[in-house]
């Protein structure tokens, strides 16, 4: 007897038993597509990740105060000075440095008001941040200088406060300063539950003498010429501010400069690991998929023992009556694969359309998976089938 007619008596077997073989590829249905879930889901996260790390600026590094870890007592958490900025740009080559401090603040137009995040910031903020304008412009060199009260608004901000109207132009209330609104960044989009379109921009010095009502910078943004300069400009940045800071030799840093690559690198391999722990997790529904397909199958051989008889008297040979118990315990988990595919494939459109997540399909792990759930078919079905081949003819032929 040729696989083909193997198959389709196979295929006749499953039929008549719909409802039974429906029940016992279930294991394998959700095995599949669980697995597919997770893994599409895992790389929907990194491709995020990846692109609002990007959409922050090129060749960026963060300078930020950090606790050192002193023993016998805390770390200093000192905010930066102007004068660190200004030794920044002077002593380290083919970086741009951009001073920022920044808090949240009630703003107000009209009848509109919500929270925001307030920033001060310098032009070379935007060179840093490689973020445009859609309209207006930015700072001029006398309004940084004098402090004077205008802003740049983001998208989200102007949407919620302005709806339709033009902003340029017109005056906010933030806090209990009012500001003029002189340009609009473009549109970055939100991410993992951060906007960075609702913000307001202000001059650094508006910032630190009428909202903040001190000289602190939070932290830096610094920007390397080309990526070639990342490592040098990390640390000869490192090295200016653990002398300006006045940091002993040894001594840990109470700041820290960190490269956006690495962050967008360590996040993707934490994502990576869970996404492969899930997904094993999700795997072992295919093994649970296998002891059905081999308790089913049992099943069969004992209700088809004087069919298997009937079949060796007339001349069958236990290889061909292995074969078609291995070929349904076969089909039964291909058909499961295929329906555990279909069904992770949808889920995960409909997830990642839900968590506003990219949808990356990853064509290896569809093909791993229905590879795997076929592989459980014969691995399970192999003891089922072996038993068949070997029942005594005579002995079946007895059988009630």
């Amino acid at each position: 007897m040729n696989l083909l007619t193997t198959f389709i008596l196979a295929i006749r077997e499953v039929r008549r038993h719909l409802l039974r073989s429906a029940l016992t590829t279930l294991g394998i249905v959700i095995g599949v597509g669980a697995v597919i879930l997770m893994v599409t889901l895992g790389r929907g996260a990194q491709a995020q990740v990846t692109s609002t790390i990007s959409s922050l600026g090129r060749n960026l590094m963060i300078l930020v105060p950090e606790r050192a870890v002193r023993t016998g007592g805390g770390g200093s958490t000192a905010p930066f000075k102007m004068e660190d900025m200004l030794a920044i740009a002077r002593d380290v080559p083919n970086a741009v440095v951009a001073p920022q401090a920044a808090s949240s603040v009630l703003v107000i137009y009209g009848n509109e008001s919500r929270p925001v995040g307030v920033t001060g910031i310098d032009n070379q903020w935007f060179v840093a941040r490689d973020w445009k304008l859609s309209a207006g412009r930015t700072f001029s060199d006398a309004e940084l200088r004098s402090g004077r009260p205008v802003c740049v608004i983001g998208a989200t901000t102007r949407k919620e406060l302005f709806k339709y109207q033009n902003p340029l132009g017109a005056t906010l209330r933030i806090g209990k300063v009012s500001c003029e609104v002189v340009g609009l960044l473009e549109a970055k989009g939100a991410s993992f539950g951060n906007d960075p379109d609702d913000v307001v921009l202000l001059p650094l010095q508006t910032y630190q003498r009428r909202i903040a009502g001190n000289r602190d910078i939070g932290m830096a943004w610094i920007s390397a010429r080309s990526s070639d300069d990342i490592a040098k400009v990390q640390a000869d940045v490192t090295s200016l501010m653990h002398e300006r800071r006045r940091l002993g030799p040894g001594e840990p840093d109470d700041f820290a400069v960190k490269d956006m690559k690495e962050i967008s690198k360590t996040v993707g391999q934490v994502t990576t690991l869970l996404t492969a722990f899930l997904s094993s997790i999700a795997a072992v529904s295919l093994v649970v998929g296998g002891v059905g397909i081999m308790n089913i199958m049992l099943v069969s051989v004992k209700e088809r023992t004087r069919e298997i008889g009937i079949r060796m008297s007339i001349g069958a040979m236990e290889g061909e009556v292995m074969q078609q118990f291995l070929v349904e315990a076969v089909t039964l988990s291909v058909l499961g694969g295929l329906m555990g595919v279909a069904g992770g494939l949808l889920s995960s459109a409909i997830a990642c359309h839900f968590i506003k997540l990219p949808f990356v399909l990853d064509f290896s792990i569809v093909v791993l998976a229905f590879v795997f759930s076929a592989t459980v078919g014969v691995v399970f079905g192999y003891f089922p089938a072996r038993q068949a081949a070997r029942l005594d003819p005579i002995e079946a032929l007895r059988y009630e």
